[in-house]
């Protein structure tokens, strides 16, 4: 299999060489026909000043293009059957839609007639056949529009992914599984999950054709259900949820565009099924209408590219993803304003100590106690005393009042931030008091002019801005939570929610956070970041001026092109900047989100149609009913269709029948998916000896030399670092991820270490009892990940019986027949 997928990504380099060598004649054209048109200006007369500004307009605009459109651009192909007629299109193709009555023949076979490839922009060769088919043109439709159900001339859609001007891999669905197709003579090559495909599809028993077609018309289903409602999609582990729910994306764009300009977001649970989801699904960001996320990179709040990949241990996220957390982050933010004086004063050039009083004096105006504003939005310590100087008089307010005035601000509605302006009227309001100014005029225009500049007299001076900075700071997120992290203060905000021992843990959990929150955050941090975020509010931003291109700078083409346009590129990352919320939402592996977390997704999508796919046999969240409630609440009223996938293509029988005997512990009645096909090679157990590390780098080497791919070793998830460090060197085949991280993936093989710690959560504990449901939920994802071999690594906790089988895995009666056993003693 690793020769075919190595031949296969040879050939399409080589393809994506020859289209390169066409791009760089044609910038060499476009860079021509700027510098004859600068030639042309030479003559001098109108006539020609205007023919060459029309055509450096033109050049620069093709060239422009080129540029931007060179890098990663190639992402499809599909291989076609001839079609009807020999009609061709502007664009170099074929342009029938059905194949012709006699393309496959008797012996189900048939040959390739025409073979395009797909891209961000079409190319041409010198003959003007089609190198490249850009995406927008009716050629394309079939990439996006053919299913197994109505595969038009469609045998296979293959995915390309390539980096610059490197191919990395190839991904391959097939159309017509049951056809052997050539293509030059030679049968058709099939890479990835349409290999499979294929040999279920040319296997003679009609009963293996009948599962194939099952899976066909569930998938199908799935894919063009209609958009205007919410579709929940069910199935179990090897289903092809996750690749339905994108090739439903692909369908959508194509079928209504204009509909879903607003843009489809794709959440994914981890960085990991991410990078899986990116190759599968073809690039379609030139318009900025795909967004692929990472449940912990949804925030902006979350640093760096892949989100947050910090883990809290499952005690701590329980209490963070429950939407318990609410009423404590509604308090936090309030309370952040309110937090004890601190010792130390601001000190810089325009602060001088007043000895006498013991307060601090700004420009020689006003005074407050207590420090200023805290660090890059952490909250400082409130000052506690306001003193101005108006109308000749000293005004004061005192701390007793300073917090009534904060007390009625925060009666209002808006996010805390948004109340900044009434809160500084409210002080306003309590110094015009003070002043007695009102008292002494009568007349009420004299007396409202005379306010007006009372106001304006006050606010503006810095140190009433330095002030107000202080006693209302503008709180980010991140500032909120790391104030969280002082175990007294959360148990206050957190009184009558969280008990002494949460409020505890999710203290210490935060930690790691400096005092303005800077720091790692966890994946469970992001949702409370998030919320946070729409309980502060965000201030108004002045925007931000666009950068000047190039073709800005052009002379005498200002009729022509007052403006550069933006490029395909430039308006995709502008929007993904922009946008915060869209027109569909997807949501893979949904059985695993918090409430927090449907929260959070659920902002980004008040308006939006849903796709939601996910499996409750898979979920790591102990409270179901709750998450139900939450998923509910973002979705609103909306009209649902459910769909259920039920065929298992990934796993062999043999793996597939030893994961349900977890699936019958962790949800009893519950069903798994048929497995389609039988590989003969029954389950391994190996009890590790003295060194557990030693064990478990047998056992992946053992696997190496009998797969081509990769083999993935799956941990508790308090062991991932470690299992990470010891097992450096068995080299990239080798995947090393804790059991949570494993939602999704697949390997071709797979070593499942102590089935008893994954399934309790933690490395530490008692033997007996250690499981919950939702740990053996955990358990039965982390053994549904291979696709050829699977072997479980036993430790002193899974109490391993004289055939080396773990006591969660055991059979009615008895460990498995048949299970192949390597009892090591220790």
């Amino acid at each position: 299999m690793a020769d075919v997928r190595d031949r296969e990504i040879s050939v399409e380099q080589d393809h994506l060489d020859r289209v390169y060598r066409r791009l760089e004649e044609k910038i060499d054209e476009a860079e021509f026909l700027m510098r004859d048109a600068a030639q042309r200006g030479q003559v001098g007369t109108p006539g020609a000043l205007a023919e060459r500004d029309a055509q450096v307009f033109r050049a620069g605009i093709h060239l422009n293009r080129l540029n931007n459109e060179f890098e990663d651009f190639l992402f499809g192909r599909v291989d076609l059957l001839p079609g009807k007629d020999g009609k061709k299109g502007p664009d170099g193709a074929f342009t029938s839609v059905e194949p012709a009555e006699d393309a496959v023949r008797a012996d189900s076979t048939a040959d390739i007639a025409e073979t395009l490839h797909i891209g961000r922009i079409g190319v041409l060769d010198t003959d003007y056949a089609p190198l490249v088919i850009d995406w927008r043109a009716p050629a394309a439709a079939p990439f996006y529009r053919a299913t197994p159900v109505d595969p038009g001339r469609v045998v296979r859609r293959r995915v390309i992914r390539s980096k610059g001007r490197q191919v990395l891999g190839v991904e391959d669905d097939l159309m017509r599984p049951e056809t052997r197709a050539f293509l030059d003579g030679e049968q058709l090559a099939v890479v990835g999950d349409g290999a499979l495909m294929a040999a279920l599809g040319q296997a003679r028993s009609h009963t293996m054709r009948d599962i194939v077609a099952s899976i066909q018309a569930e998938q199908d289903q799935v894919i063009r259900a209609p958009a205007a409602s919410v579709t929940l999609v069910e199935g179990g582990p090897g289903t092809g949820k996750t690749a339905v729910a994108l090739h439903r994306a692909a369908y959508l764009l194509y079928q209504d565009r204009r509909r879903y300009a607003g843009g489809i977001l794709i959440v994914s649970p981890t960085p990991l099924l991410v990078a899986y989801t990116e190759g599968v699904l073809p690039s379609l960001g030139e318009e900025g209408q795909v967004a692929i996320r990472a449940v912990g990179s949804l925030s902006d709040d979350a640093a760096g590219p892949e989100g947050a990949t910090v883990y809290d241990t499952a005690a701590v996220a329980r209490v963070k993803g429950s939407s318990r957390m609410l009423k404590v982050l509604r308090k936090a933010a309030r309370g952040a304003l309110e937090l004890p004086p601190a010792s130390a004063a601001p000190s810089g050039p325009d602060a001088t100590e007043d000895e006498e009083e013991g307060q601090l004096t700004l420009g020689g105006f006003g005074a407050f106690d207590g420090p200023g504003t805290g660090t890059a939005g952490a909250p400082a310590a409130s000052p506690t005393r306001l003193r101005v100087v108006a109308f000749g008089r000293r005004l004061e307010l005192e701390a007793d009042e300073l917090d009534e005035i904060r007390r009625t601000a925060l009666g209002g509605t808006a996010p805390v931030n948004l109340l900044r302006p009434r809160a500084r009227r409210l002080l306003l309001d309590a110094l015009w008091a003070r002043s007695g100014a009102a008292s002494r005029h009568s007349d009420a225009e004299l007396a409202a002019e005379l306010r007006s500049g009372f106001d304006e007299d006050i606010t503006s001076e810095d140190a009433f801005q330095d002030f107000l900075n202080a006693w209302w700071p503008e709180l980010t997120p991140r500032g909120v939570l790391a104030a969280m992290s002082d175990e007294r203060r959360l148990g206050r905000w957190a009184r009558r929610v969280f008990n002494h021992g949460e409020v505890r843990r999710v203290a210490r959990s935060l930690r790691r956070l400096d005092a303005a929150g800077a720091g790692p955050v966890s994946v469970h941090d992001v949702a409370i970041l998030d919320e946070l975020q729409a309980v502060l509010g965000v201030p108004a931003r002045p925007k931000q001026r666009r950068e000047q291109g190039p073709l800005d700078h052009l002379t005498g083409l200002d009729e022509l092109m007052p403006q550069r346009e933006e490029t395909q590129r430039e308006r995709a990352e502008r929007l993904a900047q922009e946008r915060t919320e869209y027109a569909h939402v997807i949501v893979d592996e949904a059985q695993d989100l918090t409430p927090m977390q449907w929260r959070m997704i659920g902002r980004r999508g008040r308006h939006a149609t849903w796709t939601i796919v996910g499996d409750p046999a898979q979920s790591s969240w102990p409270e179901q009913e709750e998450a139900t409630a939450a998923r509910d609440e973002a979705l609103g009223g909306r009209p649902r269709r459910r769909f259920t996938l039920t065929v298992n293509y990934r796993n062999p029988a043999e793996i597939a029948e030893l994961a349900a005997r977890v699936l019958a512990l962790a949800m009893p009645g519950a069903q798994s998916p048929r497995a389609v096909r039988s590989t003969g090679v029954e389950p391994r157990f190996a009890v590790a000896g003295k060194d557990l590390v030693d064990t478990v780098r047998e056992e992946a080497r053992r696997l190496l030399d009998r797969v081509e791919g990769t083999v993935g070793v799956v941990v508790a998830m308090d062991r991932r670092d470690e299992a990470v460090r010891l097992l450096k060197g068995l080299g990239e085949r080798v995947a090393v991820l804790g059991s949570l991280e494993a939602k999704g993936l697949e390997y071709d093989a797979t070593i499942v270490v102590s089935p008893a710690e994954i399934a309790g959560g933690t490395s530490r504990g008692e033997v007996i009892g250690g499981e919950s449901p939702a740990g053996l939920r955990v358990l039965y994802v982390a053994l549904t990940r291979a696709t050829q071999q699977l072997t479980v690594v036993s430790g002193p906790r899974d109490r391993p019986d004289g055939n080396g089988v773990p006591t969660l895995l055991r059979a009615p009666g008895g460990a498995g027949s048949g299970a192949a056993a390597d009892v090591r003693g220790g």
